[in-house]
């Protein structure tokens, strides 16, 4: 039977192009919009990347390099050089060296600057009126600028200690270069200046130059650079006592030195302490502090070079054009990442306990809903025999709707069947009714959207009972009868039902059905035994049609109208229950850009739905009710987690990269086996079998990070005020009756 409500499309000429329906066009111009946003969202995951990437390069060099090389041959450096004094300077290509002298001491500080020990070793060198010559480490000076530009000011003097403090012997031309520019550009952001000065890390005296490490100060001397050396090593990161430190320090006979210390690298207390006894020490013993640029001038013949006051900072340059603006951008990044990272880390910990927390309560009260709805004696009341309606929306379901007609055409349980025809261009509505099905109508209209098509479907529907089904899902005999007996329960005024993927024999389709297991069906035990169901799926749920009027019907107010309507339920006060045993065989999108196109339309229709029920936070009665129990928790699992979860595979990668790979991967395999554990009891509960959850593995690795980027996109949607359109999935008509349950 055929109830007209609108004429029917007169089909397009043969031969001709089809133009394009309305909804066609309008979802072209919804693609078109959203492309920006999807730049936007994938812009917004890199940056976060590069982020985490400068975090862990300033902490940690990737790969990074712990080798130090001793025992070298030396048989390639000049013996004028092992033999000389601690400053080595290449003046027209020929190696000197130049010797601290008598009474004279040049205070240097290796790897700094550090927050802690940094400032203290500056006051120090204030109060006594003593210059130092700082090695900084490059991804120190990028993290602490102002300690740096405090001792600039101060008139301290700075040297490169390498970015990344590794041992430059071992490293290709290319690296050390790195090293030395990056320095130079944190030095520019952070002082406004460049430096001369080179120390190499684990270098000491000038004796201990070998084969490997000549060609570095080789190459770095023609660029300009001084290296320099010590005389007297202090020893203070072994933190040996204080009057150790100051013995070791202190030069032989009225010898002047190059006397090494240490502001950074680890608990330097016995060096604070040291420092100014070391100081009084010297002076009494009739000393003078100066820096290296200070030994290099006293060094020039009278008036070949600067005045004592020029020379203690003649090392310095002061940084212009791209060396300045580049240097500035680099402590402006570092500036980001040093206060994302921490902010990102805590987050991790909050999603942390949110994953894990879900877990928990997912395996708990999906366990108790499974046993208190088995048991024997369980029911809802008196059997619900009486026939219902099911309505079927159908916009271009030509390859889908025979199967899924002719399914329910099989119910064990009495029903009318209402095909709404939203306006199809393909021949949907003829092809129902070719059928020739009994109890079938088919109602036409022109195309308005699935919302209009079911609550047309509902005002044709003859029966106090409406189920509402796809149009490219298939029903088992027994579906509609296990769907329809919570109603026999006068609170319920909506069930869900236990939607399955049908074409789980390809890859994407099987990563599905183990999402479908595991989290939309653990999740809605959960929620039905907390009374704050969020959604009934559109592939199979049942109605009270009086529930249903008394909500206003089918919203088109949001994309997700399931969501829209359950919560409506809610707040009016109905009960909204999960039948796991009516099983619905739906086609699951067969392609990413499908996939994405759908998963977009949920994530952001629920993101509506939340919004627009937001006032149930406050309410009182029902409505109160879940807006203070259900909305929190769908917020937290379906938003906020979901949105912030990539943080754990990013620390996993970061961690890997940046600290311990082993240590990494073993956390990361150990939230992989509680998802393992949590989806093979899902599958015990579904009786699905379990050679699907071989490719979890690979879910996690691949699927997972679409689902992040697509909830991302989402958000970047909902926060710049775009709006979608309902975008057809293309179909294939591959479910059958029971299509994939193998």
């Amino acid at each position: 039977m055929t109830t007209p409500t609108t004429p029917s499309p007169t089909p397009p000429a043969r031969g001709r192009r089809r133009a394009p329906s309305r909804i066609e066009r309008a979802a072209g111009r919804a693609a078109a919009l959203q492309r920006p946003r999807v730049l936007l969202a994938l812009l917004l995951l890199l940056a976060l990347t590069c982020v985490m990437l400068l975090d862990g390069y300033l902490r940690a060099e990737v790969g990074g390099d712990q080798r130090v090389r001793t025992g070298a041959s030396a048989s390639d450096v000049p013996d004028a050089v092992l033999d000389g004094g601690p400053i080595l300077t290449f003046p027209g290509g020929q190696a000197t060296t130049v010797s601290v002298p008598d009474k004279t001491i040049v205070l240097t500080f290796d790897d700094g600057p550090d927050p802690t020990w940094t400032p203290q070793v500056l006051d120090i060198l204030e109060k006594y009126d003593v210059p130092g010559t700082f090695f900084l480490v490059g991804s120190m000076v990028a993290r602490h600028p102002g300690i740096v530009r405090d001792m600039v000011e101060q008139g301290n003097e700075v040297g490169v200690h390498t970015f990344t403090h590794v041992d430059l012997s071992y490293q290709s031309q290319a690296r050390v270069t790195r090293e030395i520019e990056q320095t130079q550009l944190a030095l520019a952001g952070a002082a406004g200046i460049t430096t001369t000065l080179f120390r190499a890390p684990y270098s000491s005296q000038t004796d201990a130059i070998d084969n490997y490490s000549w060609p570095v100060y080789e190459s770095l001397g023609e660029d300009g650079y001084t290296s320099v050396f010590i005389d007297t090593d202090s020893d203070d990161w072994k933190r040996p006592g204080v009057s150790k430190i100051v013995e070791w320090a202190t030069p032989e006979d009225g010898e002047g030195a190059s006397v090494l210390f240490h502001d950074a690298g680890g608990e330097r207390s016995q060096t604070i302490d040291a420092l100014p006894k070391y100081i009084e020490k010297m002076k009494a013993k009739g000393y003078t502090f100066t820096t290296v640029s200070g030994v290099m001038a006293d060094q020039q013949p009278a008036g070949a070079g600067p005045t004592d006051e020029q020379g203690l900072q003649a090392a310095h340059h002061e940084a212009t054009g791209a060396t300045l603006y580049e240097g500035k951008a680099l402590i402006a990044a570092v500036a980001v990442a040093e206060w994302t990272v921490p902010a990102l880390s805590a987050g991790l910990v909050i999603v942390g306990v949110a994953v894990m927390g879900r877990f928990a309560m997912m395996l708990v009260l999906a366990r108790r809903h499974h046993r208190q709805r088995n048991r024997r004696r369980f029911s809802w009341g008196p059997p619900v025999t009486g026939p219902v309606s099911v309505i079927v929306p159908a916009y271009n379901e030509k390859e889908c709707i025979e199967a899924t007609l002719r399914s329910l055409a099989r119910s064990t349980h009495p029903v009318e069947i209402v095909v709404v025809d939203d306006g199809s261009t393909d021949g949907t509505a003829d092809i129902a009714e070719s059928l020739g099905l009994p109890g079938v109508r088919v109602v036409r209209q022109a195309n308005a959207g699935k919302p209009a098509a079911l609550n047309n479907g509902v005002r044709h529907a003859r029966y106090d009972i409406v189920v509402m089904m796809d149009g490219d899902t298939v029903f088992e005999p027994d579906t509609v009868r296990h769907l329809v007996q919570p109603f026999a329960d006068p609170s319920v005024g909506a069930v869900a039902g236990n939607a399955k993927v049908g074409n789980r024999r390809t890859l994407i389709g099987a990563w599905q059905h183990i999402e479908y297991v595991m989290g939309f069906n653990l999740d809605r035990r959960m929620y039905d035994l907390l009374r704050c169901m969020p959604t009934i799926p559109g592939a199979i749920g049942a109605f009270r049609r009086e529930a249903v009027l008394q909500v206003g019907g089918m919203s088109d107010d949001t994309l997700a109208e399931d969501t829209d309507i359950t919560i409506a339920l809610h707040r009016a006060g109905w009960r909204v229950v999960y039948e796991e045993h009516a099983r619905a065989w739906t086609e699951a999108p067969g392609s990413l850009g499908q996939l994405w196109s759908q998963r977009h339309r949920w994530s952001y229709g629920t993101m509506q739905a939340l919004w627009k029920h937001r006032r149930s936070l406050t309410d009182k009665g029902p409505s109160g009710r879940f807006g203070r129990v259900g909305m929190p928790l769908v917020v937290l699992f379906q938003v906020v987690t979901p949105v912030f979860a990539p943080l754990i595979d990013v620390f996993t990668l970061y961690s890997m990269l940046f600290a311990d790979f082993r240590a990494a991967l073993l956390a990361w395999l150990a939230v992989l086996g509680v998802q393992l554990v949590c989806a093979a009891y899902a599958f015990r509960l579904d009786r699905e079998k379990y050679r699907y959850l071989l490719m979890m593995p690979l879910q996690q690795l691949a699927y997972r990070q679409m689902m992040y980027l697509v909830l991302i996109h989402s958000c970047v949607t909902a926060l710049t005020g775009g709006r979608l359109r309902w975008q057809k999935l293309k179909r294939t008509g591959e479910v059958g009756t029971r299509a994939g349950a193998g």
